[in-house]
């Protein structure tokens, strides 16, 4: 499957980009675009949990997309699924998923964020400027981690 990941150092513990990353409604405060979260079922990090993150696009249309955690190890690793099934998204991706990995580096935490997507039909032709997309996001999902838990990175 197609991944494009983005990494970091934040300078933050890594229990605090755990608590941060793992509990989905924080998603507005550190996903671009993200304006709510609903719907969450199961606790932060627990596998098999759900919510629907609801996202403006920059001409204010509402999107809304289901995701589940398919895989979580506490303080480490977290995998969120997105479901397609019966949704717009179906028509052009086969799968999607965003993994979001953590690890202690001196005293604050590096964090790195995977997107793995598989493109359905013609929308393949499209592969080149999904992967740029996906990596301004990851990029900017970094920047709002850091944003969230490091003061000084929001000023200036």
């Amino acid at each position: 499957m197609p991944t494009v990941a983005r990494s970091r150092v934040i300078g933050a513990s890594t229990d605090a980009v755990w608590s941060l990353v793992s509990d989905p409604e924080n998603l507005p405060r550190w996903w671009p675009e993200t304006t709510r979260v609903e719907d969450v079922e199961g606790g932060a990090g627990a596998r098999r949990s759900r919510f629907t993150q609801v996202m403006t696009t920059s001409k204010g249309r509402t999107v809304r997309a289901d995701f589940r955690c398919t895989a979580s190890t506490t303080g480490e690793r977290i995998v969120w699924e997105q479901q397609l099934e019966g949704t717009p998204f179906e028509g052009f991706l086969r799968s999607a998923e965003v993994e979001v990995r953590l690890g202690p580096d001196a005293g604050a935490c590096s964090v790195r964020l995977e997107a793995r997507r598989r493109l359905r039909g013609m929308s393949r032709l499209g592969s080149v400027m999904m992967r740029r997309a996906t990596g301004r996001t990851l990029k900017q999902a970094l920047d709002g981690i850091e944003r969230a838990l490091v003061p000084a990175a929001g000023a200036g």
